[in-house]
C-alpha cells in the first residue's frame, strides 16, 4: 500500500530534505507541500493525505491548531508532529489536538520515515526518549472531570479489555501487555481493536488520553 503523505512545514529545507528522502521510498509519496498551518488544513482537503507529518511551530496557524481542523474535519487522516521540541506542553496540546505521533527532528531519517508508517497503519507513535515522561507530564495535567460519554463508554468494555486499557494508558507496548497477563501479542492486539471500536478511539494516543480522563489510570503519586 502507498502511504499518501503532505509536508507541512515553514523551513523549505525541511520539506525538500523529506521529500528528496521519499523519491526513493516506494511506499510513500509525496502529494503536497505547505509552508503554514492554515494551508495545510486546505491542502488536506484538497490533496486527500493519509499523513501529515506536521510542524508544530509555523506561523499564524500553528500545528496544534491545524491539526485540530484537520483531525475534526477528515477523521481518517493521521497526522505526525514533527519538531524541534520536545516540550511537554506542545506534546500535550498535539495529542489532544488529534496527532497520532510526536517525533523530533533530530531523529534519523529513516527514524521519521518509520513514524510515517506507523501512524498511517492506524498506530501510534512519540519519539522514544520522551514517551514515559510524557506519560508521566500527561496524567499530572488531565482535563477536569472525565467526559460522560467516556464513563459511559468504559461501561461496555470486559474487565480484560480494562486490564489492556490500563497497561495502553501506562504506556506498554502489546509485547508488553502480553507478558504482564499472561496472553498472545495476538490475544492483545485483538483486545485493543475491540476497545478502538467500543470506545470510538482513534488510535492508541487516544485510548491513553481516554484511560487518563475517566481516572481508570491515576497521576504518578
Amino acid at each position: 500500500m502507498t502511504v499518501r503523505v503532505l509536508l507541512a512545514d515553514d523551513q523549505p529545507l525541511v520539506r525538500a530534505g523529506l521529500r528528496v528522502l521519499m523519491t526513493d521510498t516506494p511506499d510513500l509519496v509525496v502529494v503536497g507541500e505547505a509552508a503554514n498551518g492554515a494551508e495545510a488544513v486546505a491542502r488536506t482537503a484538497t490533496d486527500r493525505p493519509d499523513v501529515v507529518v506536521m510542524d508544530i511551530r509555523m506561523p499564524g496557524t500553528d500545528g496544534i491548531e491545524a491539526t485540530r481542523q484537520i483531525t475534526a474535519a477528515h477523521p481518517s487522516v493521521r497526522v505526525l508532529m514533527l519538531t524541534t521540541f520536545d516540550d511537554d506542553a506542545y506534546v500535550h496540546g498535539s495529542l489532544r489536538a488529534g496527532a497520532s505521533g510526536f517525533v523530533v527532528k533530530d531523529m534519523a531519517l529513516e527514524e521519521i520515515l518509520a513514524a510515517i508508517r506507523v501512524v498511517a497503519a492506524g498506530d501510534a507513535l512519540i519519539a522514544p526518549g520522551i514517551t514515559r515522561r510524557l506519560l508521566a507530564e500527561f496524567a499530572a495535567r488531565p482535563v477536569p472531570g472525565p467526559p460522560p460519554a467516556a464513563l459511559k463508554a468504559l461501561g461496555a468494555i470486559t474487565d480484560r479489555e480494562r486490564e489492556v486499557l490500563v497497561h495502553v494508558g501506562r504506556g506498554l507496548s502489546n509485547s508488553e501487555i502480553a507478558a504482564a497477563l499472561f496472553i498472545s501479542v495476538a490475544t492483545v492486539k485483538a483486545h485493543v481493536a475491540r476497545l478502538f471500536t467500543k470506545l470510538d478511539a482513534r488510535d492508541r494516543v487516544q485510548l491513553v488520553i481516554i484511560a487518563y480522563d475517566t481516572g481508570l489510570v491515576a497521576p504518578p503519586g
